[in-house]
């Protein structure tokens, strides 16, 4: 495929409403008493007060309300699982008709990003000096709670490019990354600082050296990084069996303009295997069918089960995906050149063997032990994801680092990553708030 015809087939899926498509949206909304869409939402979002402002066309107010308790809306209002949270409790879903809370919340953000309306205030950043390690939504949401607070943050992000998953672990249908990086100036406008190409954990670059230049605290939200393999399974070490993130960094990369298209791990035609059931797994056949291939999704239960969300399993099979359910993947089997020619499946049926040109394995992540390898004190359960303590919320077993999302909780979606790490950085505003205390007090008794 071209770069023309594959920009055209990661078109976004669901087009932003107009302004009064919106605005007529809103005045649908009853203005519950008891608002269960807010207590149906992770972070709280003032949902029906949001609304009203759009109702009457305030979208500024309204975008200054979503600010109090989001720094991602225009990201959240597209990949949120709604249906199960904001969305699925709103009162109207008894007749099938709620509010589309989603796509309200991103016309908002878009708007705002849009008409560029006057930003918030940058507070003066004297209250300390915090690092934060990855630009995840994590990373970001503490960076822009801290910063409001009159702290000054300093995000280190390994890669060239912000937004660690948004960047380049979301297809770009679903989540464009001009909306991505739209969203993270704004973080940089409340003061936040970037530095990239930056990996904390190597050549010298340290926890310890952070604290040496003066940070108060350092936060961690670096996700899950190492996929999860199946190296245990016959032929799994064959070319053509590859992970579902490697799909989708690398779709993400072509569709960016940064490679060209024989790095892209697909060719128009191939029949393709997705072993998983998570939104991963939705996100690699998705981005397969658009390559043009013949997609069949592996996963070992079945679609009640699936921890995908429904709407995106709905609509892979609208774009063809095919799904086999109680099946698993026990042998991948080389064909031609070294390369995988067929997997044997078991289901309830029996085995068989599947001709396949490519698998993409979508089973889940673990974190990178970079950072906790590298520092001393920093305690990890058995399967590598960092121990954190209630008070202050978020602070590792290494006193004044911090840790949330992914990296502490298993992965999730990004409105629950968001909420962990506002939670984190109420920890950290109390941790800074005591430590600046206690050495007023020891200055003055001097």
């Amino acid at each position: 495929m071209t770069q023309q015809e594959t920009n055209e087939a990661f078109k976004v899926v669901h087009q932003s409403f107009s302004t009064r498509e919106a605005i007529d949206e809103a005045k649908r909304c009853l203005h519950c008493k008891v608002p269960l869409c807010r207590k149906g939402c992770p972070i709280n979002n003032n949902i029906p007060e949001f609304i009203h402002q759009l109702s009457k066309g305030n979208i500024g107010d309204a975008m200054a309300i979503i600010n109090e308790t989001s720094d991602l809306p225009a990201i959240c209002g597209r990949v949120c699982p709604h249906e199960k949270q904001c969305q699925g409790s709103c009162i109207l879903n008894k007749k099938g008709n709620p509010i589309q809370i989603g796509r309200l919340e991103s016309f908002i953000a878009d708007f705002d990003t849009k008409m560029q309306f006057n930003r918030e205030r940058i507070v003066q950043k004297s209250r300390g000096k915090i690092a934060v390690i990855g630009s995840g939504p994590a990373g970001l949401t503490v960076a822009g709670n801290l910063a409001r607070k009159g702290f000054s943050v300093t995000i280190y992000e390994g890669q060239k490019d912000l937004g660690g998953v948004l960047m380049f672990g979301i297809p770009e249908y679903r989540l464009p990354k001009t909306v991505v990086r739209a969203e993270i100036e704004k973080i940089e406008e409340l003061g936040v600082n970037f530095i990239t190409n930056t990996m904390v954990g190597e050549n010298g670059l340290t926890v310890d050296s952070l604290f040496t230049q003066g940070f108060d605290a350092i936060f961690m939200g670096t996700g899950t990084s190492v996929p999860i393999d199946m190296n245990d399974v016959k032929g799994a070490r064959l070319r053509g069996v590859n992970q579902a993130t490697y799909l989708l960094h690398q779709v993400n990369a072509f569709n960016e303009g940064a490679i060209s298209a024989r790095n892209v791990p697909i060719k128009a035609g191939e029949r393709v295997g997705v072993i998983g059931g998570g939104n991963v797994a939705m996100d690699a056949a998705r981005t397969a069918i658009r390559l043009g291939a013949d997609v069949t999704i592996i996963y070992r239960r079945t679609d009640a089960e699936m921890p995908a969300i429904r709407a995106e399993y709905e609509e892979a099979l609208k774009e063809g995906v095919k799904f086999w359910w109680k099946s698993t993947a026990t042998e991948f089997i080389e064909g031609r050149r070294g390369r995988l020619g067929s997997v044997r499946i078991h289901s309830e049926e029996g085995d068989r063997i599947e001709p396949f040109d490519r698998i993409f394995l979508a089973i889940g992540s673990r974190p990178s032990s970079r950072i906790v390898t590298t520092t001393d004190g920093i305690e990890t359960d058995e399967k590598g994801y960092v121990k954190i303590v209630e008070r202050p919320y978020g602070m590792t077993t290494r006193r004044g680092v911090f840790a949330g999302g992914d990296v502490v909780h298993r992965p999730q979606t990004v409105v629950l990553a968001m909420k962990a790490a506002q939670e984190v950085a109420l920890g950290i505003e109390e941790y800074v708030n005591a430590v600046k205390l206690l050495e007023e007090i020891e200055q003055g008794s001097k």
